[in-house]
């Protein structure tokens, strides 16, 4: 997630149950995060226990898809309200009802259409789709069926996002104070022939195998990275900094951010990094062409822009569909203004939006990493990747992409660095060298919905669970005697002689016959 944060320390194979607060002792943002971490952990983890991968309550079931064609429109989806998990997180299609303004004294009254209580396929809160895209729209169902699913992950929004995170008492020159994670799911369309089926008409059973095997691969990456710090070349220009054996020689302790920025195979992708977790953000008021208004040109020197960083215009709708579009270079800072010139003018499918609250987000890369006395050009503002060799980012910190891999824009490793032991946090063997991890994030969930074979032909891949808690019996004075005499009836089948020893019932049965 893109915060400002010191470390990110929860590992679920460490087994910690709980954060334990010590008296007199320094609280950091990363214990309050890990007692958050494992509450969810645990919480999800039950979840998905006791109901698998994806369900809903049977009396409150969510995401029922309708396909509806477009006969003199563009055909769509309605997604109705209710309740679903996926991999233990829980989502809600529920459709929020419009507030009710207070009328207008001098206005005459004027019934407004409340809008439907389902989602559609185009207006769906976190899908952003664009029915100006060919790729956007939905297979035709006439000439085959099509899949519709959920894809469901998670993603930090901060006060440049949402500006009601924001404590306006603070005051403007204030940074904001924490950030939020938010769940993101999306209505998606996937044919039949990405899943392997060439039936037509195929069962339910078939094509939820088929979609789980889809789903697996998906949700599994392959790229794997490693990373250390190296003595860099200019280590001895300022020995005052660090202790002189030290490898890491950053003035400060940073959380360095490697991100994908494109997918696909290595040859193809490009990645980006941040020494600050790719949280300095500023939000922008205005566009005009190369020229980009802001709302703050930073909080200090740190947290600034300067001439040559490279920056992502980004939005609310951006941020959710995972696209990646050229990074800008700064190429004129207007201080008084508030204003910075890039190096072209951002793509019109991204910033154009007040209400989608757009943002540029700085980047730390500036060119392409120095290796064997050249410099690798930098591919749409990002840094191709190179797998199999170490890569240098700066001070002494260098990556390492694992070979044979496919990208997915997004994916993401934390690698924090620290003054005080001149190295980087990252786990290593026996013999010290780096482990190759898979990243941090985006995890990604995925849940099958309906087959759409067109008008009144949906068939519901949705599953539903039953709630566990039942009736309590009545408990009045017969049905407890009842109960009481069942139980001894039990008890004699089980034990004729009542728990008695056998010659204590041989006496009494001898001194009955006497009788």
């Amino acid at each position: 997630m893109h915060a400002d944060l010191s470390r990110l320390t929860f590992r679920p194979q460490r087994r910690y149950s709980a954060v334990i607060a010590q008296q007199g002792r320094v609280q950091l943002d990363a214990d309050i995060n890990e007692q958050t971490a494992i509450q969810l952990h645990r919480a999800r983890t039950l979840a998905a226990d006791l109901i698998g991968r994806h369900g809903g309550p049977r009396d409150a079931t969510g995401f029922k898809i309708d396909y509806v064609g477009g006969k003199h429109d563009i055909d769509t989806l309605h997604i109705h309200g209710g309740r679903y998990y996926v991999d233990g997180i829980l989502l809600d299609a529920t459709r929020p009802a419009p507030g009710v303004p207070v009328p207008d004294e001098d206005a005459q009254e004027q019934e407004t259409a409340a809008p439907p209580g389902y989602w559609t396929y185009w207006d769906q809160p976190d899908g952003f789709r664009d029915p100006e895209k060919p790729g956007d729209r939905l297979p035709s169902p006439a000439q085959t069926p099509f899949l519709v699913y959920l894809s469901v992950w998670e993603r930090a929004v901060s006060a440049a996002e949402d500006p009601a995170l924001r404590e306006v008492a603070l005051g403007a020159a204030m940074p904001d104070t924490a950030a939020r994670v938010k769940v993101v799911w999306q209505v998606l369309p996937l044919s039949l022939a990405a899943l392997g089926i060439e039936d037509e008409d195929p069962s339910k059973e078939v094509v939820r195998a088929a979609f789980d095997q889809w789903a697996r691969k998906q949700a599994a990456p392959s790229a794997r990275l490693a990373a250390r710090s190296e003595r860099p070349d200019h280590a001895d220009e300022d020995p005052c900094l660090v202790k002189p054996d030290a490898r890491y020689r950053g003035q400060e302790n940073q959380l360095y951010r490697v991100e994908v920025h494109a997918g696909g195979e290595a040859k193809d992708a490009t990645f980006k990094w941040s020494r600050e977790n790719g949280s300095v953000v500023f939000p922008v008021d205005e566009l005009d062409g190369t020229w980009v208004q802001l709302a703050s040109l930073g909080h200090d020197d740190k947290l600034d822009l300067d001439v040559g960083d490279h920056v992502e215009l980004v939005d609310t709708a951006y941020a959710s569909r995972l696209e990646p579009l050229p990074l800008l270079r700064v190429e004129e800072l207007d201080l008084p203004g508030r204003r910075v010139r890039l190096s072209a003018e951002p793509a019109r499918s991204v910033g154009r939006l007040p209400h989608l609250n757009p943002f540029l987000r700085r980047w730390d890369h500036h060119e392409g990493p120095r290796r064997k006395g050249r410099t690798t050009a930098l591919k749409s503002g990002a840094v191709p990747v190179t797998e199999g060799e170490w890569l240098p980012l700066e001070d002494g910190v260098e990556v390492y992409f694992a070979k044979g891999a496919a990208y997915r824009t997004g994916d993401h490793w934390i690698v924090p660095a620290r003054t005080a032991t001149g190295g980087v946090e990252w786990p290593a063997d026996t013999a010290r060298r780096p482990l190759l991890q898979a990243p941090s994030g985006i995890v990604r969930g995925f849940a099958p919905l309906a087959l759409v074979k067109g008008e009144g032909g949906t068939v519901d891949l949705r599953l539903a669970f039953d709630p566990l808690a039942d009736g309590i019996p009545a408990a009045d004075a017969a049905t407890l005697a009842a109960e009481e005499q069942a139980r001894r009836e039990e008890q004699l089948a089980e034990d004729p002689s009542g728990g008695r020893s056998q010659t204590t019932a041989d006496a009494e049965a001898a001194a009955e016959g006497d009788e």
